[in-house]
């Protein structure tokens, strides 16, 4: 008798699932969805292990994303926007609870998740290198001039995902195919990148791979390895420069900076200069909590200095989010929200520190993406929007995930 394929765990089910769906607009809800719902019944069931680091952790994470949005909604300037999109997240709770739970088979359960979560940004990768080489992709034509992927040419995200799954990438390449699989995922994802055409995915993309490089390698070989890289995506770099117009516009763009004056900086932030001050501001006249979440937008006139171009006089609104993660918290859900987000980050920090060698290892990819896409020192997507926040509780989900199977029970610090 044939011997019976291995099951694939729900909570990893859903974590795959809603990985494939994310370029379908609302597409990845249903399995966040799903997954919130098994875990508020494992909850009410009393089938959450508390014992565990994990659960604990989760919980924290959870809370520290959750409760500076509703301490924000209190006295938000768009009070409907805060209080409903309080709401709507306090599905990331059980969801987080019920990814971190152990699954059977652990080890082996959470090698087959990190191969699935390989296998779709491959195939993501593989998609976009045939949109480079023929115009066409699954997501349609490509009608601007930087590849759009499998997201299509109205979600311009694909550089910022693929930067920052990478490391799932390039562990899998190297774990079956050595060093020749490694350089070709490295090949393959700078190519990706950089014709993306999202420069703070140019930054997410060399820091992960700095980091990779650095676990598989150790620090001397990491350096002359990345030397290498560099080496290397200069030269993908001057070829999408002499193709690509617009390609060539975001390059002189980041020269301009090394003018060293504002108007330079200015050019090479493509105007978000201005929305970083204007996001200072915000935070200093509500210092305590912020201006609500998802009430930038609407907060942007009050603060923003004469002439700003992100105003919309027919609107009334300004520019939709701070572009940068530290001056989104502090701007939209002040030092409360900067408080509960460090704090998480120092839980993280030292859980990960306790844990055992395997279950640093089972989680490294999702440790380095998570970093990659936290990276204080870079522009960002909106921490609190509907893709990108569900983008990182995913993230945090799949660290979590994979975590679960070697951290022993009791082993929460306390």
């Amino acid at each position: 008798m044939a011997a019976e394929r291995p099951r694939l765990p729900m909570a990893h089910a859903f974590l795959l699932a809603a990985l494939a769906m994310l370029p379908f607009g609302a597409g990845p809800e249903l399995p966040v969805l799903a997954g919130a719902i098994a875990g508020t019944v494992q909850l009410l069931r009393g089938r959450i292990d508390w014992s565990l680091t994990t659960t604990r952790l989760a919980l924290t994470l959870g809370l520290a994303y959750w409760l500076p949005e509703l301490f924000s909604a209190f006295d938000s300037v768009a009070a409907q926007k805060s209080w409903t999109e309080a709401a709507f997240d306090l599905r990331f709770l059980p969801f987080l609870l019920f990814a971190a739970q152990p699954v059977p088979d652990a080890p082996q359960a959470g090698r087959r998740l990190r191969t699935g979560i390989a296998a779709i940004v491959a195939f993501w990768c593989a998609d976009a290198l045939l949109q480079a080489s023929t115009g066409w992709s699954l997501g349609g034509a490509a009608t601007s001039d930087r590849l759009s992927g499998i997201f299509g040419a109205d979600n311009l995200k694909l550089g910022g995902v693929m930067a920052a799954l990478a490391p799932f990438l390039l562990f899998a390449a190297r774990e079956r195919l050595r060093a020749r699989g490694l350089s070709a995922a490295l090949l393959a994802l700078l190519v990706v990148v950089l014709l993306a055409g999202a420069r703070a995915a140019w930054i997410a993309l060399a820091l992960g791979t700095a980091l990779a490089l650095w676990h598989f390698l150790g620090a001397r070989r990491a350096a002359i390895a990345l030397a290498a890289a560099l080496v290397l995506g200069a030269i993908v770099g001057a070829l999408g420069f002499a193709a690509s117009e617009r390609f060539a516009e975001r390059v002189h763009r980041t020269a301009a900076a090394l003018a060293g004056d504002h108007d330079g900086v200015e050019h090479a932030l493509s105007g978000r200069l201005a929305i970083w001050e204007t996001a200072w501001r915000m935070g200093e006249a509500h210092p305590v909590n912020g201006v609500g979440v998802r009430a930038f937008r609407h907060a942007y006139p009050e603060f923003a200095e004469a002439g700003d171009p992100f105003v919309d006089a027919q609107t009334g609104q300004g520019a939709f989010h701070a572009h940068q993660i530290v001056l989104e918290l502090w701007s939209e859900t002040g030092a409360f929200g900067l408080l509960c987000w460090l704090l998480a980050a120092l839980a993280a920090w030292r859980a990960w520190r306790r844990c055992a060698r395997p279950a640093r290892e089972a989680a490294m990819p999702a440790a380095i993406a998570l970093c990659v896409a936290l990276f204080p020192f870079n522009t960002h997507y909106a921490a609190y929007s509907a893709f990108w926040g569900l983008f990182l509780v995913w993230l945090a989900g799949v660290w979590l995930a994979l975590l679960a199977g070697a951290v022993p029970p009791g082993s929460a610090p306390d």
